[in-house]
This record gives structure tokens, sequence and C-alpha cells, in this order.
């Protein structure tokens, strides 16, 4: 087929064939080729809710953050999207490189690169999620490959990992939005300012260990101080970045929830002038 130029019109399928999604700036979870991908991924069996307990969280916290839409767990508890972990790692990380994950969380990430050929370490401050991770790990994942998960504060370990890796890949938390736990080194229970600090150090060296050509991925949204005003998160992640000696290479648009869903919410929203948020930010950067 052939537009009015005469030039070949490639239908998607071909894109997806070849990437698995189409690489487009745009990437809809809605659609019916990732909700089918997503639900292969939930067959595994993977329960990364267990192990945490996101103390400062309702409802609307929940939709706001979390790239699984409005797919609501028992637990109240956001889980990370199989589905965009599969795209991440076939995009911006060679065929069985390393992946290191500062803000671990759950064990979507870790089992999704293990089970896909990839070697990942992901870092986590809290004993009862690295347990329930490695747990997880074991019931889905071959005894010979492990995620290899550590506990403790990523700006403490990670100035004891000497190798490096082809791909820093993470959800951080999205300052106080979820408490996940009163640890003094936990940063989702520090103010922003405090957070910052640690955020932008953690960043920079997660950064120092990845190698020369090497991608990073964080996958962030914007969030709301008290009075209702967006704290500038998503543009503050690109300054650290930046501030770390990255390039700003790409950032996709992440689509987390249906019209459907988000009309329910529209008219509550609006009555503070405030637009429903569907989407999150995927923010990709190189090293030279």
């Amino acid at each position: 087929m052939e537009d009015i130029f005469g030039n070949e019109i490639k239908k998607s399928v071909l894109l997806r064939d070849k990437f698995i999604e189409p690489p487009f700036s745009i990437l809809n979870t809605k659609s019916g080729n990732w909700q089918r991908r997503k639900r292969e991924w939930g067959k595994l069996g993977i329960r990364s809710e267990i192990g945490r307990n996101a103390t400062a969280f309702n409802l609307k916290n929940w939709v706001n953050k979390n790239s699984y839409n409005n797919d609501k767990l028992k637990s109240d508890v956001s889980i990370f999207d199989p589905a965009l972990c599969e795209l991440m790692y076939h995009w911006f990380c060679p065929k069985n490189g390393t992946i290191l994950d500062p803000f671990a969380g759950g064990s979507v990430r870790g089992i999704v690169a293990n089970y896909l050929g990839f070697k990942y370490t992901g870092i986590d401050i809290r004993q009862e999620q690295i347990d329930s991770n490695r747990e997880q790990s074991i019931e889905i994942l071959d005894s010979n490959n492990q995620s290899n998960w550590i506990v403790g504060d990523s700006d403490e370990v990670l100035n004891n990992i000497n190798k490096k890796f082809n791909f820093v890949f993470s959800c951080p938390p999205y300052a106080d939005l979820e408490k996940y736990s009163d640890l003094e080194k936990d940063i989702s229970n520090m103010s922003y300012i405090k957070f910052m600090k640690a955020y932008e150090s953690i960043i920079n060296k997660s950064c120092k260990l990845l190698k020369s050509g090497g991608y990073a991925c964080f996958v962030v949204g914007e969030i709301r101080d008290k009075k209702g005003n967006y704290i500038g998160f998503v543009p503050d992640t690109i300054k650290a970045f930046k501030k770390a000696g990255m390039n700003y290479y790409n950032e996709s648009i992440l689509l987390t929830s249906g019209l459907g869903a988000a009309g329910m919410r529209a008219a509550g929203n609006m009555k503070s002038q405030k637009l429903v948020k569907v989407h999150q930010n995927v923010l990709i950067f190189k090293k030279n």
C-alpha cells in the first residue's frame, strides 16, 4: 500500500514484530497488544505488592502514581507494569546485559529482567520487601538465574559496588506520596528538600556505575504539594541526571488510565480546576 506520494505505508504491526511496541513518544498501556502482554506476565504469578506497606496512602494517590492503571489491589499498593519492563529492557539494554535498580521496591523489575536473560541488581532499604522479592524470585525463576536483591540505603550501598552496569532502570518514590517505612534513611518520609538531596546523590552514584554509552531510565510522575500546586518533580529529576553528567536523550508519555476511568474523576477534579492525570513520564538518559 502506498500514500499519495508513492511512499510505502507500513502497518504498525510490523513495528510490533520488531520492537514489541511501536517506538513512539507515547506508550498506550490500554492498547490490546499491551494488555495481552501484561496478562501473559501476570500468569507467572508475580506478586509485587507483597512486602509493601505504604502507610500514608489512599486511592487518589494510587491512581495518580501507579503504572498498572486501575487494576486495584486489595493491598492498596501500587505495582510496576511488567510490560513496560519488557519494553525498556529490549530497547535500552543489550542482550544478556546488566541492570541496576537503586529503588527496587517490589519484585516486578527484577523478575522480568532475569526471566528475559538479563542480570538484575536491585536495592531496597526494607528487609521485608527484599525477603518477599527473593521468595518470589525463587518460586518463578530457575535456581541458577536469580535476581540480586540487596538490603540497605542505596546512598550507602552504591559506594561498595565495584562492577559496571549496562542499564539503570527504576521508579523512585514520588517524594512523600507513598510513605513506605519510618526508617531514618527512607527518603519517602523526608521533607522535599532532604528528599532531593538524597535523591540527587543516589542518581549520581548510580550513573557513575553505568558503562559508557549506557542508558538510564526513570519512570516518574508529577505530584502536588499541600496547596494543590505541582512540585516540579519531573523537571527536578531531569536536572538531577544532567547534574550527574547524563544527556537527556528521550522522553515518552506513558498513558496509564482509560478515558472511562478518567471521566469518573473529572467532575471532582475540576471543582478546583485540576486536570485529570492519565500519564507518567518515562525519562531516558544516555552516558557519553
